[in-house]
């Protein structure tokens, strides 16, 4: 195509069709009318009118309405790109995108700027009882006294999880005063301090905080992450805001610490269902509660903005030009090399298994690879490696190009080694995780060029599928161990998939890993390591 040598330069028309499923800015209309591309608008489509209007677009402009599905891939024989309008890619089957070569783009920076800001404005609307107090005047009453709030000046704010919006609700929260701790288990403490923010323990931070804000992704790991038991290792009367995920704060528990005024008070803008249910409403309607319909990134600037960045990258895609934001581009590529499929998976399966066992901020990421294929894509095998390592911990979605970034902007230091540990396995992948608490290592393999197996944690080899959910713990070694905690599990009517036993010597310390075919809830975990002989209990999803 014809271009000028400038960056604005004009371009020869394209004869395409971009077509857009969900509600967005119609700034998005009007940037792809200017290019000569036909925005096909189509709003709460399904079934075979969905895939008829799939059938005929070069580009998919979505928001989180639309759930673009592996038939509905299938269907889109002239699909090249598609754009999420937003930050979720949970709504798109990447794997049968990828298959087909199909570019996956999202927009993830353009809601930070406003969930940061309705974070604050919950916290100190909470602080000054701003809407119980509006409420009070709406209902012709005058009571000062009765809303008597605080100051946020020179309180202590916890921030639980540092990526972007973290950040963004810090340096704001910085400006009033407060003093800032932080918990982040991938964020290096020279990063933070750049910040203001001084990291501590989740221990700490609990005891610490007088308003406590969470910027989690939810998974296993921070699922009831604040809940009865660690209300109880607040200071009384704290503050929490959750504009982040539903259900990282676990809702049940937080009616009865309200009412004993164990928790001062709450603004929630997310929920575990949602809409929240009716068993919910006496929580909600608590006079200590604020809470906002799933509002945290709906502002005109927000939308307009996401619809720009999102349509920019989808016109590059189709113009051939390289894009900022891609999720599945380097897996594209890798999906045209089959025989490194295998070990991309493992890669990243073995970093998740890492990052939820490592417990403690990450200084340095080491990825070693043994065996031809491995050593030929060790650079993409070790980017695998963090990617899965943030993924359970990074707010933000991660992938195989942004990986590396992140990692960087963490200050975590990420090493590429050629040798591994011992160990009688051609094809090797080895994974060392350094952090306050010292290192934590993990290897894995590949059977038949496909099966995937874990052969080691830390210093105890063993053999069992990386997959699903499992629990990780160490024993002591001797008769009656795996019996008690199978009991757990059966009183809980959680069924054992496999296991796997590594032990350094009889009547010693054991490993054992056992996978299970459901969620294991805090509650049992707890109940695990409070067995006699038990150690360091950990559910893992992989």
């Amino acid at each position: 195509m014809d271009r000028d040598d400038g960056n604005h330069g004009t371009m020869t028309e394209i004869k395409m069709k971009v077509l857009i499923t969900d509600a967005v800015d119609p700034i998005c209309i009007d940037m792809l009318e200017a290019r000569g591309i036909t925005p096909d608008v189509r709003l709460k489509q399904s079934g075979e009118a969905l895939r008829e209007a799939a059938a005929e677009a070069d580009g998919w402009i979505i928001r989180s309405g639309t759930t673009i599905t592996a038939d509905l891939i299938e269907a889109a024989g002239n699909l090249r790109v598609i754009g999420r309008a937003g930050v979720g890619v949970d709504n798109i089957d990447l794997s049968a995108a990828t298959r087909r070569g199909v570019l996956v783009i999202n927009a993830p920076s353009g809601n930070t700027i406003s969930t940061a800001e309705h974070t604050c404005a919950l916290l100190l609307s909470m602080a000054r009882r701003v809407p119980q107090a509006n409420r009070s005047i709406a209902e012709g009453r005058w009571d000062r006294k009765a809303f008597t709030g605080s100051e946020v000046y020179e309180k202590t704010l916890g921030v639980v999880g540092l990526g972007q919006i973290g950040r963004e609700v810090a340096v704001r929260m910085a400006g009033f005063g407060m003093k800032l701790i932080g918990y982040d288990p991938v964020l290096s403490r020279e990063a933070a301090e750049r910040l203001g923010v001084r990291l501590v323990d989740m221990e700490e931070l609990l005891a610490g905080s007088d308003f406590i804000t969470v910027h989690t992704p939810l998974n296993d790991a921070t699922r009831g992450l604040l809940r009865k038991e660690t209300f109880a290792q607040c200071r009384r009367g704290v503050c929490i805001v959750n504009c982040a995920r539903g259900g990282i704060v676990e809702e049940k528990d937080l009616l009865a610490a309200l009412d004993s005024g164990q928790v001062g008070g709450v603004a929630l803008d997310v929920y575990s269902t949602e809409p929240p249910p009716v068993e919910l409403q006496a929580l909600l309607r608590h006079p200590k509660v604020i809470a906002t319909p799933h509002i945290a990134a709906s502002t005109e600037e927000a939308q307009e903005k996401v619809a720009v960045q999102i349509t920019e990258q989808v016109i590059r895609a189709l113009c051939g030009e390289a894009v900022h934001t891609p999720v599945n581009a380097l897996a594209i590529k890798m999906a045209a090399q089959p025989d490194v499929q295998p070990y991309l998976s493992l890669s990243d399966r073995l970093g998740q298994l890492i990052g939820q066992l490592g417990g403690a901020r990450i200084r340095g990421i080491t990825v070693g690879c043994r065996g031809d294929v491995p050593r030929r894509y060790s650079e993409v095998l070790t980017v695998a490696a963090v990617r899965g390592i943030l993924s359970k911990w990074v707010p933000e979605p991660v992938n195989l190009i942004n990986a590396p970034f992140l990692a960087e902007d963490m200050g975590i230091h990420v090493t590429e080694a050629r040798d591994t540990a011992p160990g009688g396995y051609t094809n090797l992948l080895q994974i060392g995780l350094e952090t306050d608490d010292g290192r934590r290592t993990v290897a894995g393999t590949i059977f038949d060029r496909e099966e995937q197996r874990l052969v080691r944690i830390d210093n105890y080899w063993l053999e069992i599928k990386p997959e699903g959910h499992m629990i990780v713990y160490r024993n002591v070694d001797r008769p009656g161990m795996l019996a008690a905690v199978g009991s757990i599990l059966a009183r809980n009517d959680i069924n054992i998939g496999a296991l796997a036993l590594g032990r350094a010597g009889k009547g010693e310390i054991a490993l054992t890993a056992v996978t299970v075919d459901e969620v294991v809830p805090a509650t049992v975990v707890r109940e695990i390591a409070a067995l006699d002989g038990i150690e360091d209990v950990r559910s893992v999803d992989v």
